[in-house]
């Protein structure tokens, strides 16, 4: 994985940062600067590309946005182009991948080689890409579920474990169906089941649909009006066809003279047809009038059938819902909950079981996992032991201790303890009895070297992980640093100067006022200007002789080891 790293990262307008541009190297890139410098300004940027949410606050003063860029070198982007493709975006081009994000007052942009994305899709990227250790984060290895990723990432157990949990996630879901069975306060269950049932048996025995409801309206309200609808019927059918001046006798007088006219006017023929026509017409609807109105029931009987009818529509829709649409949506409902409870023991049964079937499934993955997690447990043991030596404890032993467990959990059937002794003689404690941040630190340390010989990704971060460490321990922490920057690209901020000698590369970071406005600079330091920085660490602002002479020093025998 020595081919794939970060080669550039720009940042604009981010608190005291106005622009600066960042190249880096392969192997271990140290960082360092005063106190309040803005060191962490680095390592906040590469977090916020990587998915960490963003505040408008980051945005420096005077400015409307703020943005960063990074640019990655893949020699092997197989691992990247997967979390890509899994988001539908395409592959890298050339084995490069940017990152750019903009952020502002109100929104944030992010951009991977030219497609918008999300913050999950960022964060998925980083997972490949970088591990980043802050200053706290070693608190993490204090937990159990922590330890137990570690364990695995060893193992190279991921296949195994997502299997496991795959069945696990089975089981729990039939336990908790299961669970909801048997909580069921059975002693009103048949009050409920009986009021469901007459609930679905009135509204079904109602025959209710919209038709129906707009029907019994239309014809309620003829019934209501039938003498004034009788009326003004027979006046239509009479101003058409019944009455002395009705209309059809007016216009076959009309038809008869213009089949007279057309002896003289041509055209006439063709009014005498239309108006033939339109006394056909006139005829057909007196005729329709008349039918409509002989079938109209008006008897009192049907009447009150009809007011019946609308009564129960209003008595359902006050019961149960405003509208007949709602109250069969209700009916389904009703019908299903009714099958339910009406079924209630015969699922029970058939959860059980499945859920019986489920836990043989899971337990048996769980065992499966657990036999790989007991064989490589020692083997993690003995490699974080080693790595602990080079880290000032000689005679410090670590332990991973692996327990049965009788109950399926999410992450196996084994619940795990890592423990430390730090000295000889001393017995074994968990690692989270050991209250010194600095030995939990060099712990993490050795933890991440052994890690990263296991693992893919090209870039682990370290913001002062060497925090509470001094003395000979630092110049173990800096070799540490080093030895995983052989394989794999290493930054690492730190304020210690053996650890600060100890970098292939070194970046300064200062800070300045110009003009009223503070500015943050980073710059790469090579020859006197890193020894100058490194007799800074090891006395203060005020350089002597002395100090120059031992940063020298140390710088030397660093590049002869």
């Amino acid at each position: 994985m020595r081919g794939n790293m970060l080669s550039r990262l720009n940042i604009r307008n981010l608190a005291l940062v106005d622009s600066i541009s960042v190249s880096f190297e392969r192997g271990l890139t140290v960082i360092t600067g005063e106190t309040g410098a803005g060191k962490s300004l680095l390592i906040g940027a590469l977090r916020l590309l990587l998915g960490e949410r963003a505040d408008k606050s980051m945005i420096r003063t005077g400015e409307t946005s703020c943005g960063i860029e990074a640019v990655f070198e893949l020699a092997d982007p197989t691992d990247v182009n997967a979390a890509l493709e899994a988001v539908g975006l395409p592959p890298c081009e050339e084995g490069q991948l940017v990152i750019r994000r903009t952020i502002t007052e109100s929104s944030s942009k992010n951009i991977v080689n030219d497609s918008p994305v999300t913050l999950p899709v960022l964060k998925a990227l980083g997972d490949v890409l970088v591990d980043m250790h802050g200053p706290y984060d070693h608190q993490s290895l204090l937990k159990t579920d922590a330890q137990m990723n570690i364990l695995d990432a060893f193992g190279h157990l991921g296949d195994e474990r997502a299997a496991y949990q795959d069945k696990y996630k089975v089981f729990q879901t039939l336990e908790k169906r299961f669970q909801e069975l048997s909580n069921v306060d059975d002693s009103g269950l048949a009050e409920q089941i009986d009021l469901l049932a007459w609930r679905v048996k009135e509204v079904e025995e109602a025959k209710l649909s919209e038709d129906d409801e707009l029907a019994v309206q239309q014809e309620h309200e003829q019934m209501a009006n039938a003498q004034n609808i009788l009326e003004l019927a027979q006046t239509a059918a009479g101003g058409l066809t019944e009455s002395e001046y009705a209309a059809l006798e007016g216009i076959s007088a009309a038809r008869k003279a213009c089949t007279q006219l057309a002896k003289y006017i041509p055209e006439a023929e063709a009014w005498a047809t239309e108006l033939e026509s339109a006394a056909r017409t006139a005829q057909e609807i007196s005729a329709v009038i008349q039918r409509t109105v002989e079938d109209m029931e008006a008897g009192p009987e049907r009447l009150q059938f009809l007011d019946e009818r609308l009564a129960l529509y209003r008595n359902l829709k006050r019961k149960h819902a405003p509208s007949v649409p709602e109250i069969l949506a209700k009916l389904d409902e009703w019908k299903e909950r009714l099958k339910d409870l009406q079924s209630r023991d015969e699922q029970r049964a058939t959860v059980e079981a499945d859920r019986a079937a489920a836990r043989i499934e899971t337990e048996k993955a769980g065992r499966a996992l657990r036999k790989k997690r007991q064989k490589i447990a020692g083997e993690l043991a003995d490699a974080i032991t080693f790595e602990l030596r080079d880290l000032g404890f000689e005679h410090g032993l670590f332990e991973v201790q692996l327990l049965d467990l009788d109950e399926p959990c999410a992450s196996g059937m084994d619940e795990i303890e890592f423990g430390f002794a730090p000295n000889a003689g001393e017995t074994m404690r968990p690692l989270r009895a050991i209250a010194s941040s600095g030995e939990i630190s060099r712990v993490m340390l050795a933890v991440k070297a052994v890690l990263a010989r296991h693992d893919r990704i090209p870039l682990l971060v370290f913001d002062e992980i060497d925090a509470n460490v001094g003395g000979e321990i630092a110049n173990a922490v800096g070799d540490k640093l080093a030895q995983v920057g052989q394989t794999h690209q290493v930054i690492a901020i730190t304020h210690l100067p053996q650890v600060a000698v100890c970098g292939h590369n070194h970046f300064a970071v200062a800070k300045n006022v110009q003009d009223g406005r503070t500015f943050t600079r980073i710059s790469m330091l090579d020859g006197d200007e890193r020894t100058e920085e490194v007799a800074r660490m090891l006395g203060g602002k005020d350089l002597t002789k002395v100090t120059l002479r031992h940063a020298a020093e140390l710088l030397q025998n660093k590049k002869q080891e």
